[in-house]
């Protein structure tokens, strides 16, 4: 799994790369807690190349969203996947996030 954040266009976008799962989340949540301290900008979690996500890997996406919302910024979810979206309409998580396709 690899996680990489860069800035475009005046937002943080974090890249999502392999299988987001319990064995991982604990260095993903390192790799985004610079991001999730210091949100300054809107924030797009790109899931293009995202094969999977558990519960844990939820809880990271959630934790951005908590900390983006009183800032006034905004999370959007870009290039999920149909079984990642089943996943995300399963768990009420779709009703939380903005998407772009």
């Amino acid at each position: 799994m690899t996680t990489t954040i860069k800035e475009e266009n005046n937002n943080q976008v974090v890249y999502f790369d392999g299988r987001l799962d319990t064995t991982v989340s604990m260095q993903v949540q390192k790799d985004v807690q610079p991001l999730i301290d210091n949100i300054n900008s809107d924030v797009i979690l790109d899931c293009e190349k995202l094969q999977y996500i558990s519960s844990s890997g939820l809880r990271i996406f959630l934790s951005i969203l908590k900390n983006a919302k009183p800032t006034g910024h905004h999370v959007y979810i870009r290039n999920l996947n149909k079984d990642l979206r089943q996943v995300f309409t399963m768990t009420g998580f779709i009703n939380l996030f903005e998407f772009q396709d």
